[in-house]
């Protein structure tokens, strides 16, 4: 849908310094229909790439490629994609109503379509009570939600967000996950940058990890998991009334459990241990 191939980009952010290299030979698909995190930490070089691929700035070598379910041209995708960055500016003294139908303007959708799409989306946003108000009086977390709302308005093929759950609470996070998934289901690919890694495993089907402007990662979320077991397992057990635990190999499983039968404990349950996307984000 969307390809990066082999992009740098440097920065000269001072003459008596060395050039800044952001990003270096970076490449990646992003395929239609999916649900894709994008990780690192600050300075990884996320938001850099999100804007070479929204082409606010160029890189400096590489190039990206708009597929054909994008248009197949520069021109053509950004009509078919919705953005929110992570700082977005609204006009203080609109309306949210007044915000999302300027937007849908901008994008060439007729009126009463927009209409319809405010409507639709509102409530599902939860934001239908605040929409008459204007933008300036708004929480983080309601500027997040209509920003996230305009983005909706022209049916975009693709969505780029970047930190769109950032600086929210914890229901916020989860109304705004279940949107996300729900705008997939019909068939809008999501790609989203954060910080915040159990997030990403909650609602992604892939994953990529970016450390100093250098891609480390890019697949499925359950293939990191999967490749990152340890060769360990958890055998718990109740022993004088207590509910105990104790690990062992994997290659040693049968015979410890043998034995723990023929002594007469009550075994609970065996599982292999198994380290959560932010652990192993965090040892990467």
């Amino acid at each position: 849908m969307l390809e990066f191939y082999e992009i740098s980009k440097t920065f000269n952010t001072d003459i008596l310094k060395k050039p800044f290299t952001a990003l270096a030979e970076v490449s990646f698909i992003i395929p239609e229909g999916k649900v894709i995190g994008f990780l690192g930490a600050n300075g990884a070089g996320k938001t850099t790439s999100i804007k070479i691929a929204m082409d606010f700035i160029r890189p400096t070598t590489g190039h990206v490629k708009y597929g054909k379910a994008l248009g197949g041209s520069k021109e053509k995708a950004f009509e078919k994609i919705g953005y929110l960055p992570e700082r977005p500016f609204f006009y203080p003294h609109l309306t949210g109503r007044e915000f999302c139908h300027y937007m849908g303007l901008l994008s060439d959708v007729p009126k009463p379509r927009i209409k319809d799409q405010i409507k639709n989306w509102a409530n599902r946003f939860k934001i239908e009570f605040a929409l008459d108000r204007e933008i300036r009086t708004y929480s983080k977390g309601m500027l997040q939600r209509v920003g996230f709302l305009a983005t909706l308005i022209h049916d975009p093929k693709l969505i780029i967000l970047d930190e769109p759950l950032s600086g929210l609470d914890p229901i916020g996070r989860k109304e705004l996950k279940e949107i996300i998934a729900e705008v997939n289901k019909l068939g809008t690919t999501i790609f989203f940058s954060s910080h915040i890694v159990s997030d990403v495993e909650a609602i992604c089907d892939s994953v990529m990890f970016l450390k100093d402007g250098k891609m480390v990662f890019d697949g499925s979320v359950d293939s990191i998991i999967n490749d990152n077991i340890k060769p360990e397992c958890i055998i718990k057990y109740r022993k004088c009334e207590k509910v105990l635990s104790t690990k062992v190999l994997n290659c040693n499983k049968q015979s410890e459990i043998e034995k723990m039968i023929k002594n007469g404990i009550e075994l609970i349950s065996v599982e292999t241990e198994k380290p959560t996307l932010e652990e192993i984000f965090y040892n990467v």
